[in-house]
Order: C-alpha cells, then structure tokens, then sequence
C-alpha cells in the first residue's frame, strides 16, 4: 500500500520536458598541450630562478576536481626536476577526506593524482606546525602542514573561481588553499571559526602571514572555462599573490557555467558532490539559499530536489541542507562522519540539514512542485541540470520554451514526458 506521501505525489502531474543548449566560450588549452603550457608559465627567468638545484619543493594539490589535475601537477612536477630539484606533493585540502591522511591521499587518488602518475612522492598527513600569527587587532595562530613547513620551498598550485559561501577580493584561490588547504583540520578550523561573514578578511590574513612565514616561491593559478576545460595558467612569485589574484578572480568570473533564467518554480539537480563543488552544488549557479546568506547571484528557485550524488564524493554531502527534497537513493549513500567533519570545520552545518526524503525520482520532484508557492500549476517553470559545473545542455518544461528561445537557446529535442523507470526513477 502506497504511503501517505506517495498518494499526495501521485495528485501532481509534471509537464514535459525538452533538452536546451547554450553556447559558452569554449577557448581552452587542448589536453596535449597542457604539459608544455605549464611548463613554458613557470619557465619564466624571474621564476624559474627560485628554484635552486638540491632544494626539497612542496606543490599542493586540492579536492576541488579540477579539470586535468593529474597532468598539470605531474608537469609541475617535471618542471621541478629540470631544475634538479626533489617535488614531492602534499594533499591541500583542509578536512577533506574524512581529515584523515589516508582519506586526503584517496582522494587525490580518486583524481589519478598518484606517486606513479606524477612521478614524484606524495606526502599526506594531518600534522601541522604554527608558523606565525596574523597582524590586526585581533590575533590567530596560522598553522600548515608539517611537510610543506620543512620544504625548501612551495609551489601554490589551485584552482581561481568565486567562492560559494562570501565574496571578497580572494576567493577560491592562491589565498585560500594557503589559508584552508595547507592549514589542513587544526588550521582550517581556525580560520572558519567566525563564520563565512569573516571569510574574505581572514583568507586573506592568514595568507599574508603564510606568505610572509613559511617558504612559499610560487603560486600557480588555474582557470577554467564554463564547460569545466583548462583556459588558463598563471604563475606569480609570492609577492605577486596579493596583486595578481584579485584580478585573475574577476577574470574567472566571466567563465561561470549560468543558468540563464532569473527564477524557476523547481530546480532539479541531478548529482552534488565535493568534486562539483565545495558546497556540493555552486550557489553562484542553483541559487543562493539560506545556507549561504553572504552570497548573492544564480537562479531564483522556489524549490530544490537533488537527485544523487556523484562517486568521487565519498558519501560526503555537503551542500544538501540548501536542497528541500532529496531521494531514498541519495539517503542511503550518506557519509554522516565525514559529511559532519566537513561542516564542522567550515562551520557551515545548516549545509548538512537533511532535507524532506522522497522514495524515488518521480516523488522528489512531485513533492517539490506541490509544495511551490504562487507558481502556475498548469504551467510550472521546472528546470533541471547534471550539476552545477555542467550547464551547456540542461532540460526545461515547456512554460519556459519561449523564453528560451528568445534568450538565444538552441532547442535539442521536442518536449517529452519524464523517463522515469517502473520505480519511479530517471536512471
């Protein structure tokens, strides 16, 4: 006998749906050629000077699912080499991976980022050591992992894009895998520890006092374009960090994957997770939501249904609390402890509410609809994505075909009822 619930879902009827597709600068660097670009930015004269024959240099390397990590880090490493040099590579990622070394180090295997791959040894563990105190009236300790500490030098490596949670002059970037990444559990639970309304401010003070402390040479910044493709390398000696990386943050800006609608009645996001996004799904993208007040930006959506969550996640699920439904599916693959762990650190565990929990697809989605306030129940504005990295091609219901059309979409399929299986779900 159908539950209470099930019975409710059954009263609404979604619309069909048709398959979009918007058109991004697709400028990028071809797979081939990333080795020899990353290669040809460090090898500048002024840069290549800091590394010395002999000398032990750290390169970081995140959890973010960077585009081609492995290979960018496996040439970084290389370059390293050919200045007769010793890499090795330590797991920057705050308490990722459950905040254990084993856990970071899995990770980064889950990204092909291996000893083998990148021919150099990989150093991961949660020891960090205080080098220094940031400047102001009031003071913190800045600690980064031990390895890195007793390194000749480090080489920054990282992602640059917007944060998900504050704005300010250094979001995700050079600053914050010092500030966060380095710092692993002990220094990234310091610095989240007023809250993301104090981020920008603490990001960068405790970036400048690692800079200033510890034995940072280089940063190397990564952009990417809007469909999640390498476009860009910067390499920047420490003093540069400070000037450089703002500039390179407003230039990331251009490249986010948007949703090209003001608002929508629900929004179906297939799969979150930790590789797609810090905050499981980009809120420059779906929206921002009580979970993040200090942002604004992305898509109005009355309500959330997130479907699944991806592989390389590990059960780790932040970002479902800014969700209003969720499938038993999704349920049933959560990682408690290392989910907690995360938002623990980040302070961030109205991310880790578990929302309303439907039985399938199909009653997720129902559910969602029926509970919308004000919206035309005859033509309900649904729209869903892959995930929030993944916006080129997504689906609409048909109230919003003209619309699209007049933005510029291209329409890839005529409107379709919903593939839901004979359990109600879409795969």
């Amino acid at each position: 006998m159908a539950s209470i619930v099930s019975q409710l879902c059954v009263e609404v009827n979604l619309p069909r749906m048709l398959k979009v597709k918007q058109h991004f600068d697709s400028g990028h660097i071809e797979k081939n050629d990333i080795p020899n670009a990353v290669i040809q930015e460090l090898s500048k004269p002024e840069l290549a000077e800091l590394i010395k024959p002999g000398q032990r240099i750290a390169i970081s390397c995140g959890s973010r699912g960077v585009a081609n990590i492995a290979i960018i880090t496996r040439a970084i490493a290389d370059f390293v080499k050919s200045r007769d040099a010793k890499p090795f590579v330590i797991p920057a990622m705050g308490s990722h991976g459950g905040a254990t070394a084993e856990g970071q180090k899995k990770l980064l295997q889950g990204y092909g980022v291996t000893e083998e791959s990148i021919g150099c040894p990989i150093l991961s563990s949660m020891e960090t050591v205080a080098i220094g105190k940031t400047e102001g009236e009031k003071v913190y300790e800045v600690r980064i992992d031990k390895n890195a500490s007793e390194a000749d030098g480090i080489i920054v490596a990282g992602r640059i894009k917007p944060h998900t949670a504050f704005r300010g002059s250094y979001e995700s970037g050079i600053m914050k895998m010092m500030a966060i990444g380095l710092g692993k559990r002990e220094g990234a639970d310091i610095c989240h520890q007023l809250g993301f309304g104090y981020m920008a401010s603490m990001v960068f003070n405790f970036g400048k006092t690692i800079i200033k402390n510890a034995p940072i040479i280089l940063g190397f910044g990564i952009l990417e374009n809007a469909y999640s493709q390498t476009c860009k390398f910067a390499a920047m000696k420490a003093s540069e960090i400070e000037e450089k990386e703002p500039l390179l943050l407003e230039e990331a800006k251009h490249h986010l994957p948007l949703i090209p609608f003001d608002s929508t009645d629900v929004l179906v996001v297939d799969k979150i997770g930790k590789d797609i996004s810090g905050d499981g799904m980009d809120p420059n993208i779906v929206g921002a939501s009580p979970c993040s007040p200090f942002i604004k930006g992305g898509i109005d959506a009355n309500r959330t249904v997130i479907l699944d969550m991806t592989e390389e996640t590990r059960g780790t699920a932040m970002g479902m609390g800014a969700a209003h439904t969720i499938t038993r599916r999704f349920f049933n693959k959560l990682d408690l402890d290392a989910t907690y762990v995360n938002a623990i650190t980040s302070r961030g565990i109205d991310y880790v509410r578990i929302p309303v929990i439907a039985e399938n697809d199909r009653e997720a989605i129902q559910l969602a609809l029926r509970t919308c306030i004000g919206h035309d129940k005859d033509q309900p504005r649904i729209i869903r994505i892959a995930d929030s990295l993944h916006t080129e091609s997504f689906f609409i219901s048909e109230a919003l075909e003209k619309e699209a059309v007049k933005k510029g979409l291209e329409i890839l399929e005529e409107p379709k009822p919903w593939p839901f299986d004979k359990d109600g779900n879409l795969w």
